[in-house]
Order: structure tokens, then C-alpha cells, then sequence
């Protein structure tokens, strides 16, 4: 009884199956079959993506950053779930905008495999989006581009020629070499097509093959035959990008192509002499683009070969004299003109055309030109110093520039033009420019002076004048190896002491605020200050002071603000040296035991010594204070003095308050070891044995045991040397100028190392009283994007030379090729050996200190024959 209720309500419940049936049958009555599938395909299709142009439009109305992020993460998400279902229909829409988002830097690389379906598609819409996205979101660096080599394959054999071009553009700009060798077959059938918008495409794409396996490189050559008889410019113009890269990567093929020179500059005679044409003319000139592109290939094929030079001599003199030069066109035409006859080997007469054409430049209204103008005149100045010298006082106004880069491109140039004729001239000039400028250009102008002045200096009045006169200008931007280096000058400048500490003693009551002034000005009053109270100066006037007033100047030095620790230690030194000198003693020592008590701990100790002198040691007060001995004259390279002896090197701290120290002559050549680093050069050294001095530092050739000693006979041993400093080492303190012109000389410059963004360029000259003696410049430039700081150079020689180094314009190498660091090395090579030379470099990139060895065996014979 109790189951026939639930069996009724079994019974009663409809079959739900057969009830969605019956429902389905009954809306397929009401609903037609088309109606239905309209409806699928309106569900599939909506919401469909907004456009490029809105999402464009929308992006720029965001007036925040957090704004336009919003937007853009909004549309990436609606693009991800549209990648995801697979829509064909709006995918090629979806990467367009995913594009637009990557350039404005957002990331975009989940649409990498989008691209690739969009390649493989037969559409070239899809196609040309699809290629366009590879280049911009696929690299090398990603496995996923291997993935497109065959649609690239099959796409080069389309019978579409805008197909095979995109499918070219594509494997020239992101195509791994892995690619390049798979796919090198199918560029070279395309450069030989008669197809002159494909070939275009393929020189192109073969030249970044060539770039990614150089092997490569002869597949190409058959096909090169005949590109430069193409009468379409654009071909034309790749041909010769081609042919540029295969002649810089290969010196079999800038030999082989040197017989090409006839037809590039029948080329360039064509469109030099070819009237108006539409299709080509930029600002009236026909085709300028093809024109610099033959030029920088005659440059190449021209460098070092005379018959290549000679063939295009003619036309590079057309070129430079039919160029119009109203319209920058003509300017970047003429520029490369330019820079192809400094490169090739080219007449005298055509060089000084091209350094005129610069002259020109440097009257240009734009600054860019007159700053290019400046770059080159500075890298030809060394081999064509005659002709660059005629502009002189055109590239001198530059000086008063407005622009800073064109100031300092202007003040190396004018260093470089400084000789023994123009020195005073070019010195006044400079010095009114290191009065007037700014701040950052004090130092490299100050160190420039001191170089110039020690070189070329027509007396020594004068260079102490100078060296003054940049004291009391700039005296706070001076490097710090400039105080010793003005007191030395002086001691050995016996003449010159009174009416030199007469001249310090008015600049010290004018100012006191340049310190490196006060502290020469105290020296040299400690040393000569008898002479200028007794006023025997014969130079100028004398003036009448007393010994109180001097004292006065010189405790007001102790006690102003303005003095650093540094300047008051010079101060008490050069009072404690007047009590042998004035009759003030009391006062003097009152003065002394006043700072025993200083918190200046150097200042103290200073004090506590010359009480000590005058309480115990009052006897020996005299000669210890005597003056100074005159010193000889050292290589400064950095924080240290390097001696160099017959080819030795000490190292010795620089003290200016004393004599150099002298050294035992068994230790140099291990100081040289030490000086060049010992890891790598091991020194055959007997040091059981006992070493005469007399052959101090003959193991040297041994110390440089590794470097390139064939190719030449055994050198001679050199006759013995004293110990003293060789005599050449002083020839920079005589009156009469030092270096002959530098065009006399003749000596083609060199690079002697050029690695981590540093390059070290060697220029050279010859001394005017020692044939002899070889001068070597160095030019420090740095390519890098940070500056290099502490930069020390450093050299040695075998023993059969005498080396000096010279103080460097500065120890920091401007970034970006914005600045030199210059050094003089002088090489005395009396039996005229093959110059060989072994360099340290040293400094200090991006926080990190570094170091490096390099040899240098390929000297110009010039240079030493």
C-alpha cells in the first residue's frame, strides 16, 4: 500500500530527454535552419576588436602614464583571449596593434607565434603584417625564428615578387647565421635575377649574410659581376654596399675588386656630369646618396695603393670643385669627398683642396658642419700641419663659440696647430681663451698651455710667464703635478730667481685664493727671499720690501681661511727657511712653536721638527736650510717620477722639498717587473751574483725577452752610460725651439692599441738639436659611454734606447670621443735600431680598475731609421 503513492509520483515525472527533444523540435518549427546559423556566427564574431586608428586615437587621449598602462593592459588581455580562441578572421588586426604597443614599449613578445601563422597564411596582407612582427619581436637569441625558416624558403620561390621581397627584408634583418647558411643558396639565384626590385633586395640581404658568416662571402662573387653595369640607382646603390663590405671584411677581395675603380669613378662622372633628373635630384643634385656610397667604396679601394689613388685623383678633383655647397646635399658630398683623399694616397695639391673645403666649413652658419669641419682638421692636422696651419685664425675665432662642443673641438685643434714659430701668437690667444671660458674647459686648456710651453717655450722668461699667468687665471683647475713641476722650472732657472720671487710676491699680495699659486709663491719666497729684499732684480723694477712684511704675507697664509692644509705646510717651510735667511729670528721661532700645538697633525709635526732645529740642532739649522741644488729633470706619468736611465725604469716618490733619492742600480730592473707587471715576463736576473753598477739593467733585453726580436740583426750592445741623467732629458729647458715642424718630418701616425673602447694613436716628430731623438705623441680617446679616470700610461724600451715620459694633459679620457689625453715620450735611439716598445695602461671604467699589457713592434721605419 505504501509503494503506490511513490509509483504514482514515479509515473507522474515527465523523461527529460524526450522533453528537450520535443523542445528542440518545436523551436526548430519556429526558428528557420539560416536564422540559426546566423545567429552562431554573430555569437563567434562579437565583440569584434577595435580598430588600429582607435586604439591608436584612444591611446593619445590618456592625459596620465597610469591611464594609457590601463588602456593598453586592457586591449593586451583582449588580444590574448582572442589568440587563444583562434580567431583567423581578426588576427592579423590583433598583432597590427600589438606592434604599435611594443613600439611604445610595452611588451609584446606572446604574439611571437601569432606572427609566424600569420606568415604561413597565403594572404599577403597577413604576410606583410606577419614579416613586419619577425623583424620587430623576434631576434637570434630565440629558438622560435628557427621555426620560420621554411616559410622564408618557400616565400623567396613565390612567383609574387613583393612576396620574395618581404620574405628578403625579413632574413636581411633578424636572420641568425644558422639561417643565413640555409638560405644563402636562394639570395644568390635572386641577386643574378633580371629583376631589378629584387636584386636591390638581395644585395641587401647578402650583405647581412656575409656579416653573419663571412665563409660565405665568395658564394657572391659571381654574381657582383655585373651588378655595377645596372642602369637602376637602386641597385646601383646596394651593389655597392655589397661590394663595401665584401672589400672590409676580406683583403682578397679589395684586391680583387681594385679593378673596379675605372668604372666606380666612371659612375661618379656620370652623375656629377648627368643633367636634371626628376626621379633622382636632391636639392639639384643627382642622386647624392649613390654618389657618398661610391665615394666611401673608393676610399677603401684606394687606401695604400698608388695606382688605385692615381686613377681616381681626377675625379675626386671634380667632385670638390662642381659640388654646389649652398644646400647641406652638397655638404655631406664634399665631406666624404674630403675624408677620401686624406685616406687615399693622394697629391699634395688635392689635399691641401680638401683641407681648404674644411676651411670653408668652418664659415658655415650650422654648427654641425662647423664642428665636423674641426673633428677633421684635428685628425689631419698631423700629417698636413702646413695647410691646416693657413686657417688658423679661423679655427682660432671658433674659441668664442657659442656651442661647447665646437669650443673644445676648437682648443684641441688649436694645441695641435701650437709650433716654435706661432707660440706666442697662439699662446695669447689661449690664454684670453682660459680667461674667458667656463669651468670645464680650465683644466684641459691649463694642461694644454703647461705642454705647449714646455715644448715650444722661446725662453725661459717666457715659459715662466706663462706658467703664471695660467696660476693666477685657473691656478684651483691645474693638475696636481703642477706645483713641482713650475718649482723645478725655477731652480733650474738660475738667472730668472730674483725677478721670479719678485713677480710670485706681487701675485701673492693681489690674491691668495688660487692655491696652487700661493704654494709656489711660498716656496720660492722661502728659498729666494733675501733676493727680494735686497731688490737686486735686473728683469723689471725692483720693489723695496722688509723682512717684517714678508713674514707678514706669509703668517697671513697660515691663518686664512682660503689656505688648504697643503698651502700652510708650504707657509711654516718657507719661514722656518727665512731664519738663515732674514735677521728676524725670534720672531720666527715664535711663530714655529706657535703650531706645535696645531690639530693639523702634518702642520704639528712640522712645528715640532724645526723647534727641535733650533733647540738641539741650531748647528746644522744652516745647512740644512741651504738652498736647493738645481734638479734633474724627470718623466712624470701619474703619482710617480719614472727615471728612465738607458732603458731602465725607477719608480721614486716626487718630492719637490728634496733632491731625488738615489737608488741602487741592481733594483731597476726588478723596478721595471714591477712597473710592467710580472705574471707574464719572467727576468734572467743572477742575484747570488754580484751585479757591477756599471751594467745596471742589463738583463732588460731579457726582461723583454718575448717581445718580436726577428727581423733584424742582433742589436748592438750600447756603449755605458753614466748613472747621471742622460743630457737629452734637459733639452726641453733650452731656449731654442725643441721639434721641427711636423710636416718636415714626415712620419705617418700609427695605432698602437685599440681594445675595450680605448684607442691609443702614436704621432710623431723629430727634435731639432739630436736628429737622434724620435717624439712620440700619444692621443688617448675613449669610444665608450663612460669616462675613463686614474689613466696612467706607462713604457719601457730595450737598453740599447733612452726613454722619457712627459707629464699627460690629464688623467681622465673623456667619454664618447669627446676629449684627448695627450703624452710626449721622447726615444733616444743613437744606433738606429728597430724601435720596439712595451706599454702598461691603467685606469679606472665604470667603477672598476683595470689594467693591460700590449707590445708594440710595428713602429714606422721613419720613426726610427
Amino acid at each position: 500500500m505504501m509503494s503506490k503513492p511513490d509509483d504514482r509520483r514515479t509515473a507522474s515525472r515527465p523523461d527529460p530527454e524526450p522533453l528537450a527533444a520535443r523542445r528542440s523540435e518545436a523551436r526548430a518549427q519556429l526558428i528557420p535552419d539560416d536564422s540559426i546559423s546566423f545567429l552562431a556566427s554573430l555569437r563567434l564574431r562579437m565583440p569584434a576588436p577595435i580598430r588600429l586608428r582607435e586604439l591608436i586615437r584612444t591611446i593619445r587621449t590618456a592625459r596620465t602614464q597610469a591611464e594609457e598602462r590601463e588602456m593598453i593592459q586592457k586591449e593586451c588581455a583582449a588580444i590574448r583571449s582572442s589568440f587563444r580562441e583562434e580567431d583567423n578572421t581578426y588576427r592579423c588586426r590583433n598583432v597590427a596593434k600589438l606592434l604599435y604597443m611594443h613600439m611604445l614599449g610595452y611588451p609584446a613578445h606572446f604574439g611571437q607565434l601569432e606572427c609566424l601563422k600569420l606568415i604561413a597564411s597565403q594572404k599577403f596582407t597577413d604576410k606583410r603584417i606577419g614579416y613586419l612582427g619577425a623583424m620587430l619581436l623576434l631576434d637570434e637569441r630565440q629558438d622560435v625564428h628557427l621555426l620560420m625558416t621554411n616559410c622564408i624558403k618557400n616565400d623567396l620561390n613565390h612567383s609574387t615578387q613583393y612576396v620574395q621581397g618581404l620574405a628578403l627584408c625579413t632574413l636581411g634583418c633578424m636572420g641568425s647565421s644558422e639561417m643565413c647558411r640555409d638560405l644563402a643558396g636562394e639570395v644568390e639565384k635572386l641577386l643574378k635575377t633580371s629583376n631589378s626590385y629584387l636584386r636591390k633586395k638581395a644585395a641587401l640581404c647578402a650583405v647581412h649574410v656575409i656579416r653573419k658568416v663571412p665563409e660565405l662571402m665568395e658564394m657572391f662573387l659571381p654574381a657582383t659581376k655585373n651588378l655595377l653595369s645596372e642602369k637602376n640607382h637602386g641597385v646601383l646603390h646596394t651593389s655597392v654596399v655589397l661590394l663595401t663590405e665584401m672589400c672590409e671584411r676580406s683583403p682578397d677581395m679589395l684586391t680583387h675588386f681594385r679593378k673596379l675603380v675605372p668604372q666606380l669613378v666612371r659612375i661618379l662622372k656620370n652623375l656629377i656630369m648627368s643633367g636634371y633628373s626628376p626621379e633622382h635630384d636632391v636639392s639639384g643634385i643627382s642622386d647624392p646618396f649613390l654618389q657618398v656610397r661610391i665615394l666611401r667604396l673608393l676610399r677603401i679601394l684606394g687606401k695604400n695603393d698608388d695606382d688605385s689613388s692615381e686613377a681616381m685623383n681626377d675625379i675626386l678633383a671634380q667632385v670638390a670643385t662642381n659640388t654646389e655647397t649652398s644646400k647641406n646635399v652638397g655638404n655631406a658630398i664634399l665631406y666624404e669627398t674630403v675624408l677620401t683623399i686624406m685616406d687615399i694616397k693622394s697629391e699634395s695639391g688635392l689635399r691641401v683642396l680638401a683641407i681648404n673645403i674644411l676651411g670653408r666649413f668652418l664659415l658655415n652658419n650650422d654648427k654641425n658642419i662647423r664642428y665636423v669641419a674641426l673633428t677633421s682638421l684635428l685628425k689631419t692636422v698631423q700629417t698636413d700641419h702646413n695647410a691646416v696651419q693657413r686657417h688658423r685664425s679661423t679655427i682660432v675665432d671658433c674659441l668664442k663659440d657659442l656651442d661647447v662642443s665646437i669650443k673644445r673641438r676648437a682648443m684641441e685643434l688649436s694645441f695641435a696647430l701650437v709650433n716654435g714659430n706661432n707660440i706666442r701668437g697662439m699662446m695669447k690667444e689661449l690664454l684670453y681663451f682660459l680667461d674667458s671660458c667656463d669651468p670645464e674647459f680650465k683644466a684641459d686648456c691649463a694642461s694644454g698651455v703647461f705642454l705647449a710651453a714646455e715644448k715650444y717655450a722661446p725662453s725661459k722668461r717666457w715659459h715662466i710667464d706663462t706658467i703664471m699667468r695660467v696660476l693666477t687665471t685657473a691656478g684651483s683647475y691645474v693638475r696636481d703635478d703642477s706645483v713641482p713641476n713650475l718649482i723645478q722650472l725655477i731652480t733650474n732657472s738660475v738667472e730668472m730667481h730674483a725677478y721670479t720671487v719678485q713677480r710670485l710676491y706681487k701675485a701673492l699680495l693681489d690674491d691668495i685664493s688660487q692655491q696652487p699659486l700661493v704654494q709656489v709663491a711660498s716656496w720660492c719666497i722661502g728659498e729666494y727671499g733675501d733676493l727680494l729684499v735686497s731688490g737686486q732684480c735686473e728683469e723689471e723694477e725692483p720693489i723695496q720690501v722688509t723682512e717684517d712684511e714678508v713674514l707678514d704675507v706669509l703668517e697671513g697664509l697660515l691663518v686664512s681661511n682660503l689656505s688648504t692644509p697643503v698651502t700652510r705646510g708650504y707657509s711654516l717651510t718657507a719661514i722656518m727657511k727665512l731664519s738663515t735667511r732674514f735677521s728676524s729670528v725670534n720672531r720666527i721661532k715664535k711663530v714655529v712653536s706657535i703650531y706645535g700645538s696645531s690639530i693639523d697633525v702634518e702642520l704639528q709635526q712640522r712645528a715640532v721638527e724645526y723647534n727641535a732645529l733650533f733647540k738641539k740642532y741650531d748647528h746644522m739649522r744652516p745647512a740644512l736650510l741651504e738652498r736647493m741644488p738645481i734638479m734633474e729633470k724627470t718623466a712624470s706619468n701619474g703619482p710617480t717620477e719614472i727615471v728612465q736611465t738607458n732603458g731602465e725604469t725607477e719608480p721614486s716618490a716626487v718630492e719637490p722639498k728634496h733632491p731625488p733619492p738615489v737608488t741602487q742600480p741592481t733594483n731597476q730592473a726588478n723596478d721595471l717587473l714591477d712597473l710592467l707587471g710580472g705574471n707574464d715576463v719572467v727576468p734572467v736576473i743572477q742575484t747570488t751574483m754580484p751585479t757591477k753598477p756599471a751594467s745596471a739593467g742589463g738583463e732588460l733585453l731579457d726582461l723583454l725577452g718575448d717581445l718580436s726580436l726577428t727581423g733584424g740583426p742582433a742589436p748592438v750592445p750600447a756603449p755605458s752610460v753614466p748613472t747621471s741623467q742622460p743630457p737629452f732629458l734637459l733639452d726641453g729647458l733650452s731656449s731654442q725651439p725643441l721639434f721641427n715642424d711636423i710636416a718636415a718630418a714626415g712620419i705617418p701616425s700609427m695605432t698602437a692599441y685599440n681594445k675595450n673602447g680605448l684607442k691609443i694613436d702614436f704621432t710623431f716628430e723629430r727634435a731639432n738639436p739630436n736628429p737622434n731623438i724620435a717624439v712620440i705623441t700619444i692621443h688617448a680617446t675613449n669610444s665608450t659611454e663612460a669616462e675613463m679616470t686614474d689613466f696612467v700610461f706607462q713604457a719601457a724600451v730595450p737598453k740599447t734606447f733612452q726613454l722619457q715620459l712627459l707629464s699627460p694633459s690629464s688623467n681622465v679620457v673623456p667619454a664618447l670621443n669627446q676629449g684627448t689625453v695627450t703624452q710626449v715620450i721622447r726615444v733616444l735611439n743613437q744606433q738606429k735600431q728597430q724601435l720596439r716598445m712595451r706599454i702598461k695602461l691603467t685606469y679606472t671604467h665604470k667603477g672598476s680598475a683595470v689594467q693591460d699589457l700590449a707590445e708594440v713592434n710595428n713602429f714606422p721605419p721613419q720613426s726610427w731609421q
